[in-house]
């Protein structure tokens, strides 16, 4: 069995109430997945895929349950570590999920209230680590 992976999203845009809570509070989870410090601008910032702004006329703060992938164990608790220490809330704990074996995540509230988790599915054995795109 195969699961592609990076295929369906392009990206994720979530609107916050305080955008300076919400670059510390990513900065800090986003640095535990060991993934890239972001770009700021003065209404918003971009992690990859992930851009985070405050809401314009008529929008309203997002709701959303986003899942980023971790490499281990080891790595979910420190997301989980590094989540609560920069604002967010518990919403469970590291840990074995019953979704499917080998489902190891940790859940936290950001702060907007935001389900943010880290998870990894089991052992599995990745074709890269990341693909690269290069405007033509």
């Amino acid at each position: 069995m195969q699961f592609h992976a990076g295929r369906l999203i392009d990206h994720v845009h979530i609107n916050v109430a305080d955008l300076e809570k919400a670059a510390a509070f990513y900065s800090a989870v986003l640095e535990a997945l060991e993934l890239p410090p972001g770009n700021r601008s003065p209404h918003a910032f971009q992690f990859d895929e992930l851009y985070v702004s405050q809401p314009g006329p008529g929008q309203h703060i997002s709701r959303v349950h986003l899942a980023f992938q971790a490499r281990d164990e080891a790595m979910v608790k420190r997301f989980y570590e590094a989540a609560l220490k920069a604002g967010g809330t518990d919403n469970g704990g590291p840990g074995e999920r019953k979704y499917h074996p080998g489902y190891y995540a940790a859940y936290v509230f950001d702060p907007d209230g935001n389900n943010i988790e880290a998870v990894i599915h089991g052992k599995e054995k990745r074709s890269a680590a990341s693909i690269v795109r290069e405007p033509a």
